[in-house]
């Protein structure tokens, strides 16, 4: 709808704080008011938008993962979560931006919930692809290890809103290898949990 690509410019451009309705309308060209005839308020736009980014993303993945499988997928998958481009760091301005308003939106949150629930179980299988390719050792904790890395795609899409060198993209990546590291037929030994000569 044109609303909500118009709220998403405005966001991409100016920033969650700009995208008010008289600013979502002048990128239309039309009066506040016309907007109210497709939505009640300014939340619902808000909320459709980041159905809008939800759905973008996951098409993303689906395009970046056909043909991937193992490590190759899980990294694919990530960085079109991860805030590690404009694109990426918009859309996380959108969903986290308005966490706080949003979190009245029944609809909004569950599906919020099912898009996480489905990246997981996405990323769970290509890490049980990649035991079966010999690119993880075999008592990798697959489900766990799946909602570790989605966390910290989710967190890190949080710290692109409110702290930007922390949303370094270098260093996200770094937390997806230091996550994976300790499960690679090659990693050196564990201690406490830790690679040797981490801490």
């Amino acid at each position: 709808m044109e609303i909500v690509e118009a709220f998403l410019e405005v966001v991409g451009r100016d920033g969650p704080a700009a995208a008010s309705s008289r600013a979502i309308a002048a990128e239309l060209g039309v009066g506040a008011g016309a907007l109210w005839h497709y939505f009640d308020s300014l939340d619902a736009v808000v909320a459709a938008a980041c159905r809008r980014v939800l759905e973008r993303t996951d098409a993303r993945i689906a395009s970046v993962t056909d043909g991937r499988r193992g490590l190759a997928a899980v990294d694919a998958t990530l960085r079109e979560i991860l805030p590690l481009a404009k694109r990426t760091v918009d859309e996380a301005q959108v969903v986290v931006g308005f966490w706080g308003r949003l979190a009245v939106d029944r609809q909004f949150a569950g599906g919020r919930s099912d898009a996480l629930d489905m990246w997981g179980a996405r990323i769970q299988r290509h890490l049980a692809e990649a035991v079966d390719d010999g690119e993880l050792v075999p008592d990798v904790p697959a489900d766990c290890l799946a909602e570790v890395l989605l966390s910290i795609a989710v967190g890190q899409q949080v710290h692109a809103v409110l702290d930007a060198e922390r949303a370094d993209p270098q260093r996200q990546l770094a937390l997806v290898h230091h996550c994976l590291m300790p499960w690679r037929p090659q990693a050196t030994k564990m201690q406490n949990g830790c690679p040797a000569g981490s801490a």
